[in-house]
């Protein structure tokens, strides 16, 4: 019998942890299914742009996987049960596995604000984006749009729709500074790009609460940074420190984080506080060995001790550990030893402009820092390269497909409905 692997989600990770499996383990020892929602794969590094409106590709993961083996389960996974080892699905059917690997994700989080699931918008998915793109796209000029957030998320957005929408007032709201991890040149840099879009900041602001038409807030600042190029000033109203204020924001874009699904915590799977799955140096649960953990939903440690952030330049390298590491117990080769680590970490700031800023192994700023057109450019070329790895596999890596050495211990052998 088959040794069955079920891939959970087609993600960044989840895509490139079957597709690494198909060309690890030879078709005739193993099966493995991908259960995604939607029949397509969906760049969520450029869900920005979806946003500001453009269009992207169609890129479906039926010609993603062709050839390969791998077979694909367009539903929504509802539950997982460790024990029986079965995965629930949204068509009221069921699962079974031998080996799972859950690439679920994360979605966007309104951290218990007031207002954000009824008034806010989001880019953590294509739905969300093309409903902010409709939204966008009938508002009058001078009409006022936050973005709830000053990490990389809210950057890119806030600088991709101002480069849409030059007609539209943009500001950014975040509870700290905005960019402020960053090296000294970038941050310049990045300054200079909100004053070129007109873009207002309100730093150390928390936001408490969202209308239809303004946020409230309550924080250590107000407005400040940012305006000009389009004649956008502070337009927040009230005190600053803890007295409440007031953002104008007729459109308000929730980036301020990410969540993973709550599947992983109601299981018995060993979880972290934010429910995500804890994995050992190969990327498999601590308490479940027949279980792997990737991507966002996974809290993994990587260079220097750190635990590995949410993003997709995690997200891939996670993948292809965790393929290898099974696919090596598998058919009886050496486990891979191997630390994450980061290299660089790269902002669009719309079409034109970007920053690419150089990183230690361990996420830690470094001083080199590509900046303007060239990082644009960079950015690009690693955003399309990620995507073209999905699609071309055989390019980056030759299939080596080895039969198991041993039969592996099977689950329960329930029929799949």
């Amino acid at each position: 019998m088959k040794h069955r692997i079920v891939v959970l989600g087609a993600g960044y990770a989840g895509a490139n942890a079957a597709g690494r499996l198909a060309r690890r383990l030879h078709r005739d020892d193993v099966e493995i299914t991908l259960v995604n929602a939607d029949a397509d794969f969906v760049e969520r590094i450029r869900l920005h742009q979806v946003a500001s409106g453009q269009d992207l590709p169609r890129r479906p993961l039926s010609e993603v996987f062709a050839g390969t083996g791998v077979r694909l389960r367009e539903a929504r996974v509802t539950e997982v049960d460790v024990e029986r080892r079965t995965v629930g699905l949204g068509d009221s059917r069921s699962l079974a596995y031998d080996t799972l690997v859950y690439a679920l994700g994360s979605t966007a989080t309104d951290h218990g604000v007031p207002g954000v699931a009824e008034h806010a918008h989001t880019v953590a998915g294509r739905p969300g984006a093309l409903r902010l793109r409709a939204r966008l796209a009938e508002l009058a000029p001078g009409a006022s749009v936050l973005i709830a957030g000053g990490g990389l998320t809210g950057i890119e957005a806030a600088t991709e729709i101002a480069e849409a929408h030059p007609h539209l007032k943009i500001a950014i709201a975040a509870r700290g500074g905005v960019g402020d991890w960053l090296s000294d040149k970038a941050q310049r840099h990045l300054r200079a790009a909100f004053d070129r879009f007109g873009i207002t900041l309100h730093e150390n602001t928390d936001i408490t609460r969202v209308e239809s038409d303004h946020v409230i807030t309550a924080g250590n600042g107000g407005g400040g940074g940012g305006g000009g190029g389009n004649g956008i000033g502070g337009e927040s109203e009230g005190g600053s420190g803890t007295e409440t204020g007031r953002i104008p924001a007729q459109v308000t874009v929730w980036t301020a984080g990410f969540t993973v699904h709550p599947i992983a915590a109601a299981t018995t799977l060993e979880v972290d506080a934010g429910g995500r799955i804890v994995v050992d140096a190969t990327m498999r649960s601590v308490s479940h060995p027949e279980v792997y953990a990737v991507g966002d939903a996974a809290l993994a440690e990587g260079a220097g001790g750190k635990p590995l952030r949410m993003s997709c330049a995690t997200a891939s390298p996670m993948a292809w550990l965790a393929a290898d590491s099974l696919a090596a117990r598998l058919t009886g080769r050496k486990v891979p030893e191997k630390t994450i680590g980061y290299a660089a970490q790269c902002i669009s700031l719309g079409r034109r402009d970007g920053i690419l800023q150089k990183v230690t192994t361990d996420d830690r700023m470094t001083s080199t820092v590509l900046t303007g057109r060239t990082g644009a450019r960079v950015k690009e070329l690693i955003c399309a390269a990620t995507t073209w790895g999905l699609k071309h596999p055989t390019m980056l890596m030759p299939s080596r497909r080895r039969h198991l050495t041993a039969t592996p211990v099977q689950g329960p052998q329930l029929v799949t409905r």
